[in-house]
């Protein structure tokens, strides 16, 4: 019987026995269906592949942080405390991935990780994640878009800034508005240039270090010795140098990310237990690949007293290429052309950037219509699965960056930022608050996790483990404006206006719908599974990343389907 014929309805063969929608059901609902196989209750279609899905998980996360921002953390705490500080970080966040994964390949669905939030914790939860997600990822994209034109002034100063401006912008619409799959190709060729980046950065390290340079020093760890390996912050002696740990620990919090990215495609990603399962779990020797070594380089390569960083830090800040500790030891060691060519990919990994913030606002804004915590007309999508509206709205956010044609008003934008910063830790303190009541309805309603198809290790702990740090530390970022003499208004509200806004936020939408807290044994684990469940029945399961890549090299068509199973 072909798919197409398959009109009856028909039941999901799960332990459950649960329902999913009929195909004139589902195509009434305008859920996506393709060939008679319903891919999804919303509008959004299945078209990331697992090549794709894997370089989008390295791409979002790798940030032009790493590369430039991480100099922050060695001026303020030394190559010591860098690497001790993304160490420990990289295991807080390696502890809300294990449980993200878990919730994301269970129920892999639209909009995520502030759907799980609403439907297992409260509705009003849900709406604070929403929000606090779609407004760090807006006004980020203006943020990037002013930082590639910093970048671009590292080779000259006369280039328009509107002209750069107004370029981004209709490349991310081209690149959002067709296809996911556009998405998906774009982000897969931009990931392999960070990537290429990581890796001519690692290897420089290690063949100058050893005496591979024009002046054929091999100076080793020799600025862990001098000037040393821990940097006193704020004040001296063994409090100085642990706020100059803090330094870097509030550094690494801002470039040490990756299972929000993972989570925003799954309800796009082609079988999604398998290709986002895959995704999650290699984020773990991401971090020790990227972050951690990345660290441990930047502290081997330019000592934390460096005249040049840190001139060009307190000057123009991190928004240009120059300010990257790599090509600062660069120009020390007198090696030309590579600074040039890291600059490059600084550009590329910046529109990167400002790409995925276009995709995860879009799709998390998708995400609170569908749960009824923003407009209703918010969910047309396109044929092609685009939520258009909310891409329109997104859109409004990069035109912002044509304030930075004027200096002043530039300052417009770093301000808009500064008022998210704490929100990426949020992030992280809702999904480990999320697990939490996932884990308990899970433990209520009788599941066995070892039959999930992903299951983490040392649940609940791990989760309060994260839930702790992250609450510590995004309350604790700006600790220094409450010192004696370092009051200021604005600073305050650098660190803390997110801090503020959620509680707003929920209990704001707490107070206008009645909502309460989800019981455990009422929690539903049932939601979309049928759907998903019957999806992952009717294809074939998803080429293993090795196999994708060399199919897309050869040019072959990429096979996903098999006929419908019948009910």
């Amino acid at each position: 019987m072909d798919s197409k014929d398959t009109k009856e309805t028909y039941v999901v063969d799960s332990k459950d026995g649960d329902y999913a929608p009929t195909y004139e059901e589902a195509q009434r609902r305008g859920s996506a269906v393709e060939d008679g196989i319903v891919m999804n209750v919303d509008g959004l279609h299945r078209k990331l592949s697992n090549r794709m899905i894997q370089w989008i998980a390295i791409g979002g996360s790798i940030g032009t942080a790493l590369f430039v921002s991480i100099g922050w953390g060695l001026i303020g705490g030394g190559p010591g405390s860098l690497f001790i500080a993304f160490l420990f970080y990289c295991t807080v966040v390696a502890a809300v991935n294990s449980g993200m994964a878990e919730m994301a390949v269970f129920m892999p669905v639209s909009g995520s990780f502030i759907r799980f939030a609403g439907k297992w914790v409260d509705e009003a939860f849900g709406f604070a994640a929403g929000w606090n997600f779609f407004l760090y990822e807006a006004i980020l994209i203006p943020f990037e878009i002013s930082a590639l034109n910093l970048v671009l002034t590292y080779w000259r100063d006369d280039i328009p800034v509107a002209a750069v401006v107004a370029a981004c912008i209709v490349l991310y619409g081209i690149i959002n508005i067709f296809v996911v799959k556009l998405y998906g190709e774009a982000e897969f060729w931009l990931a392999s240039g960070k990537l290429l980046l990581i890796f001519i950065l690692t290897f420089f390290t290690f063949i100058t270090m050893v005496g591979g340079n024009p002046k054929h020093d091999a100076y080793g760890f020799r600025y862990w010795n001098t000037p040393g390996a821990f940097a006193e912050s704020v004040t001296t002696g063994a409090l100085g140098r642990f706020q100059g740990f803090l330094a870097a620990l509030f550094t690494a919090a801002w470039t040490v990310v990756g299972p929000e990215y993972i989570a925003m495609v799954a309800g796009e990603a082609i079988y999604p237990r398998v290709t986002i399962k895959q995704a999650f779990k290699t984020v773990y020797w991401r971090f020790g690949g990227f972050f951690i070594l990345g660290a441990l380089c930047v502290g081997v390569v330019v000592p934390y007293n460096d005249p040049t960083l840190l001139n060009v830090l307190n000057t123009q800040g991190t928004g240009t290429g120059a300010a990257s500790p790599y090509v600062v030891a660069m120009q020390n060691l007198g090696i030309t052309v590579l600074p040039d060519l890291t600059n490059a990919l600084l550009v590329t990994s910046i529109f990167s950037a400002g790409n995925s913030y276009v995709y995860c606002a879009t799709r998390s804004l998708y995400g609170l219509s569908l749960d009824g915590q923003a407009p209703r007309f918010l969910r047309k999508t396109t044929k092609n699965g685009i939520p258009i509206y909310c891409f329109c709205v997104v859109m409004v956010f990069p035109c912002i960056s044509f304030l930075s044609v004027s200096a002043g008003s530039a300052q417009a934008i770093k301000w808009l930022v500064n008022i998210v910063t704490a929100s990426q830790v949020l992030n992280y303190v809702i999904m480990s608050t999320t697990y939490i009541f996932f884990y308990r309805a899970v433990k209520a309603q009788g599941y066995d996790r070892k039959a999930f198809p992903y299951r983490s290790w040392w649940q609940p702990w791990l989760a309060y483990y994260a839930l702790v740090f992250t609450f510590i530390i995004v309350f604790i970022q700006g600790y220094t404006v409450f010192l004696p003499g370092n009051w200021d208004i604005g600073t305050f509200f650098t660190y803390y206006t997110m801090i503020i806004a959620c509680p707003v936020f929920y209990f704001g939408w707490k107070l206008i719908k009645r909502t309460k807290l989800v019981k455990p044994e009422e929690a539903d684990l049932v939601w979309e599974r049928p759907i998903i469940d019957r999806y992952e029945a009717s294809i074939d399961p998803p080429l293993g990343l090795w196999e994708d890549l060399y199919q897309f090299l050869s040019l072959k068509k990429y096979r996903t389907k098999k006929t419908a199973v019948e009910a």
